[in-house]
């Protein structure tokens, strides 16, 4: 068969007809009806059925199909003939047609499968063989059988024309694709740095790049104006559902814009990028400062599907007899609420009081939750009775309260623990009586962030990171107070409650980075040795500038509406960042360590236990890069516990004489049954066509003597 005239499964149609075409794939699934097979035959675009039957086969043809199994990789030819009526199958594409097949060779057997990979059913109405749940940790293990799977390989195929999307339109843009760094320099960007120690440079790192930050600024002082990078990031963060430490994100920077050039830039692109999913988003989208985020919903990333927007009703309170919020009130603290529209029924007393006010509201960092039920015009709760009059008809005033309505309130000295756990409340109601509408995205930008964040330390640290510019430059880097008051021109699309990206105009002015530096607590000494190549820069002529970075693993997984970021890539890790599959991360030889100087970072003195773990064989062999293998090792522990001896009697004897060295004739030591033999690739240069440096025939290694 000549593969040069294969044809994709999934791309046979009716036109075909009466037509010998060759396929390629994998044996999906499969009937014998006595002689007669009918099998699923599946590639990257499909699946057709093909038919074995003795009447148009040859003999050995109809032997080797008979042993076909699931998963067998596969090439056949054969006619495309038209399904006979009622057999058609409306689960697949290919369903009106089959392949009569004529030839058949087998490419490659398979075992017995961990888990059923097809999901789709042969017959029209019958229940797919892949049905079934499959452990996430077992899939990931045999990633490259679940990518088989063709729900995973659309998940894969859809991100790739997601990304081919994201390129056109930025080239259309007059962006320039440009790959910076993966070794660089650690710096404080907000999260941990993967470390990458250096063996040329003993007990030095690199770190791997948390997002190219520095090098798309640099870039722009570079005079390359506009620049974009699926770039691949990584963070060593705490774990969470939806976060990988390896991802990819799109990067974009550009000189001489401003916020509005990137709201317009990002909305086109991101419609775009959601029409390749089907999905028709609203423009423009909306914008929300980051305090009126927190006053209305407790989240700087607000989920905006549903209402339940709070409401202040910290004033109604001012002379109020009920000790418990006057007593907040008089420590300076507030109350704000929700109503939840006509869901009286949903909301019984028993829940409101035993389930919500006392454990699921305390869960969410409150102290307590007052709930009221609107009833024959009145609102009733256990409570009801400490609250005078004017203040029960302020409140149904202040949350339009009709009969069928359920309000809770939330009261505490801290402000931030009222908008935080009256946010989870507000997403925890939503999702449990089903106010969240299917099939609806609602984008949003939230702007205006706090520049700093103030930390126990009694200093302040970058909301987004410390290159991102001030709403104005003339501030005290010394002054917490005014520190903490300063906004930032930083931005961030939200999405259905999820940050799909974020971004800021950058600082351009060598000056007020520096005062940005100090204002994080760096020392002169400190801004150079971290950033000292980047402050020089800004000393010729750094452009305005601005950009923002999307994450495609949670842009592509809410665009394919998958469960998990983990279903839009081919090789994630798993919920604890381990690879299943490759068994990563995994412990390395000391003597890779001791190789990268990492054994005694501390000091020149052995560590505890350090000559107890030393292996004297394993240390042989990694440094002489040669494998001893079981058989080997008690000889060569022999020959070295004698050679220690020697060693031992020589340097006893020598007492305070000059050691004398002797050359001796370089000969070849063999092992037994061994003969030597110059390789033939020795002869054709292909041995040493990976090698890092050649002189003449031979290759140039490290030093292996200590």
């Amino acid at each position: 068969m000549r593969f040069t005239e294969r044809v994709f499964c999934g791309q046979l149609t009716p036109d075909h007809l009466g037509k010998t075409v060759q396929l390629a794939g994998w044996v999906d699934a499969y009937r014998d009806h006595g002689g007669l097979l009918f099998i699923h035959l599946r590639d990257r675009s499909g699946i057709i059925q093909i038919v074995v039957s003795p009447d148009v086969a040859q003999e050995d043809v109809c032997l080797r199909a008979a042993t076909l199994r699931a998963e067998y990789c596969v090439a056949v030819a054969g006619e495309v003939r038209k399904r006979v009526n009622g057999t058609e199958n409306p689960n697949i594409d290919t369903g009106s047609i089959e392949v009569m097949v004529s030839d058949l060779k087998i490419l490659s057997e398979s075992e017995a499968l961990p888990f059923a990979i097809s999901d789709k059913a042969m017959v029209a109405g019958a229940a797919s063989a892949g049905a079934e749940q499959v452990a996430e940790d077992l899939r990931l293990q045999y990633r490259y059988l679940d990518i088989r799977r063709p729900s995973m390989r659309d998940n894969l195929m859809a991100r790739h024309r997601i990304f081919q999307c994201v390129r056109e339109f930025l080239d259309s843009k007059g962006f320039v694709e440009v790959e910076t760094p993966v070794l660089t320099m650690s710096t404080p960007e907000g999260a941990r740095d993967y470390l990458v120690p250096s063996r040329v440079h003993p007990q030095n790192f690199y770190a791997l790049p948390q997002s190219p930050q520095l090098f798309k600024q640099l870039l722009m002082i570079g005079g390359m104006e506009r620049y974009f990078q699926l770039a691949r990031c990584f963070r060593d963060e705490d774990l969470r559902p939806n976060r990988q430490p390896e991802f990819t994100q799109l990067d974009l920077e550009a000189s001489f814009i401003d916020e509005e050039f990137l709201y317009e830039l990002i909305e086109e692109l991101t419609v775009r990028m959601f029409a390749v999913g089907g999905i028709a988003l609203p423009r423009p989208f909306a914008r929300m400062t980051h305090a009126e985020a927190m006053e209305k919903t407790g989240s700087d990333r607000p989920d905006l599907r549903f209402g339940l927007h709070f409401v202040d009703v910290t004033n109604v309170f001012s002379r109020t007899n009920y000790s418990i919020f006057r007593q907040i009130l008089q420590r300076g603290g507030c109350i704000k609420g929700i109503n939840i529209k006509g869901q009286s029924e949903s909301l019984s007393k028993n829940v409101l009081q035993n389930e919500y006010a006392r454990e699921i509201a305390p869960s969410f960092g409150a102290k307590g939750m007052t709930w009221m039920r609107a009833e024959g015009g009145k609102l009733e709760s256990n409570i009801v009775q400490y609250f005078s009059d004017q203040e029960l008809d302020e409140l149904k005033q202040r949350f339009d309260v009709q009969d069928g309505d359920v309000l809770i309130m939330v009261a505490d000295p801290s402000y931030a623990v009222v908008t935080s756990a009256l946010g989870h409340l507000r997403l925890h109601l939503a999702d449990r009586l089903g106010l969240i509408p299917e099939n609806c995205f609602y984008p949003v930008w939230i702007t205006d962030f706090p520049l700093f964040e103030a930390t126990d330390a009694g200093g302040v640290t970058s909301s987004h990171h410390p290159f991102t510019a001030p709403d104005r430059v003339d501030f005290d880097p010394k002054n917490i107070e005014e520190l903490l008051s300063l906004r930032s021109r930083a931005y961030d699309l939200v999405m259905n409650g999820e940050e799909l990206g974020g971004g800021s105009i950058r600082i351009n002015n060598r000056d007020v980075q520096r005062k940005i530096f100090a204002a994080l607590g760096l020392t002169e000494e400190e801004m150079k040795e971290k950033f000292g190549f980047f402050l020089r820069a800004f000393d010729f002529g750094a452009p305005p500038h601005g950009g923002l970075a999307l994450g495609m693993d949670r842009t592509v997984s809410m665009i394919l509406q998958t469960p998990s970021i983990r279903e839009v890539i081919a090789f994630p890790k798993n919920r604890s960042a381990g690879c299943p599959l490759t068994g990563a991360p995994s412990e390395v030889k000391r003597e890779q360590l001791a190789e990268l100087g990492l054994l005694n970072l501390g000091g020149e003195e052995t560590l505890p236990g350090d000559s107890h773990r030393e292996n004297i064989v394993d240390r042989l062999s990694w440094v002489s890069r040669i494998g001893i293998s079981e058989a080997e090792r008690p000889v060569m522990e022999k020959v070295l516990s004698q050679a220690s001896e020697l060693s031992a009697l020589a340097r006893q004897r020598a007492g305070d004489m000059t050691p004398i060295h002797s050359a001796v004739p370089v000969t070849n030591r063999l092992r037994p049954g061994t003969q030597e033999n110059r390789s033939p690739l020795a002869q054709s240069g292909q041995l040493l066509k990976t090698a890092p440096s050649i002189k003449g025939d031979y290759f140039k290694v490290t030093a292996v003597l200590e």
